[in-house]
């Protein structure tokens, strides 16, 4: 018996939640006793798969089934479930992703396993029990969630838990199908199309973000956000204002009914803060909010602000870094 985890491969490489999540999973197969094994979903290549022995990997499974370098829901729970029996995982790791959510739910129906979403740390296991602790409510609350049964899926936060990296250390890759139909893609997107975020940096997985709102005014503006978040190497994004009056695309929306993000730094420009929108960044370690009226709501969840006109201070600020690099 193994832990199973679920690693997310985008472009041939590893995606950094899904590095937090192997390391995550390593950490429970010691809890328990037994190694960690993972399952590659995505698009990846053998090198970047043996180098999840950093993160405490013991051996990588990938279906090369070059439909599944998209996401398919029907056959990625299938891959999924067959390396589980495979392996007789008992625990089932996976990311709190768009692919986590979607995945974890049909798995947890398929598999008869309990499921925990949004889990902040590692299982207590003491006395027999299995003890997760998980975000509710937005980020507002903890609960303390026991999982029952033979199975058990754990789908983790982002940036709950600090990627681990043992240099030198190597997981054996090994080739596995599971034995995909037509009908297993039968939910397949007809088209996918893909949405490159500025400067390259996907908005989900990004550690800096830098989101403009209402402040700025306008479309035109907006290369204030983009050359600041060019010089830290940032995603960017948007209030849902913003991308509601097409001056940016849905997809860099965030909030409640956007993208939730968290990363290490969310810097908030010319957003005032309500309330839907702090629920879609509330687990960002550090927030930096920008405003010039002091009593933005922003500033009472900000760990850092300045209140002053974004056009006056976005620009300092980027020659700032940029004199800093």
């Amino acid at each position: 018996m193994s832990v199973l985890v679920v690693v997310e491969c985008d472009g041939g490489e590893v995606k950094k939640s899904s590095l937090e999540v192997a390391s995550y999973g390593s950490q429970v197969a010691q809890l328990l006793g037994t190694t960690a094994t993972a399952v590659a979903v995505g698009e990846a290549t053998e090198a970047n798969l043996a180098k999840l022995g950093e993160q405490g990997i013991t051996k990588v499974l990938y279906d090369a089934e070059p439909r599944l370098k998209d996401f398919v829901n029907g056959a990625y729970t299938k891959l999924i479930a067959t390396a589980a029996q495979k392996e007789d995982s008992k625990v089932i790791v996976l990311a709190n992703s768009n692919i986590g959510a979607s995945v974890g739910s049909r798995l947890s129906v398929r598999l008869q396993a309990s499921l925990a979403t949004n889990v902040v740390e590692l299982p207590k296991t003491d006395g027999g029990s299995f003890l997760v602790k998980r975000g509710a409510f937005s980020g507002k609350a903890f609960a303390d969630v026991k999982l029952e049964g033979e199975r058990k899926i754990i789908a983790v936060k982002k940036n709950s838990i600090e990627a681990l990296h043992e240099a030198g250390k190597t997981a054996q890759v090994e080739g596995f199908s599971a034995q995909l139909t037509d009908a297993d893609f039968a939910d397949a997107p007809k088209q996918v199309v893909m949405q490159d975020q500025a400067g390259g940096i996907l908005l989900p997985e990004a550690d800096k973000v830098v989101s403009g709102g209402r402040g700025m005014k306008g479309p035109e503006n907006w290369s204030l956000i983009e050359d600041l978040a060019k010089a830290i190497g940032a995603a960017t994004a948007c209030s849902k204002p913003v991308s509601d009056v097409d001056w940016r695309p849905h997809h860099e929306h965030v909030g409640q009914t956007g993208i939730t993000v968290s990363p290490n730094l969310y810097i908030a420009c010319g957003i005032s803060g309500a309330i839907q929108h702090l629920a879609g960044v509330n687990s960002s370690k550090v927030i930096v909010v920008i405003n010039k009226d002091p009593e933005a709501p922003f500033f009472k969840a900000a760990d850092y602000g300045i209140v002053g006109d974004v056009f006056d201070v976005l620009p300092k600020l980027t020659q700032a870094v940029k004199e800093l690099s």
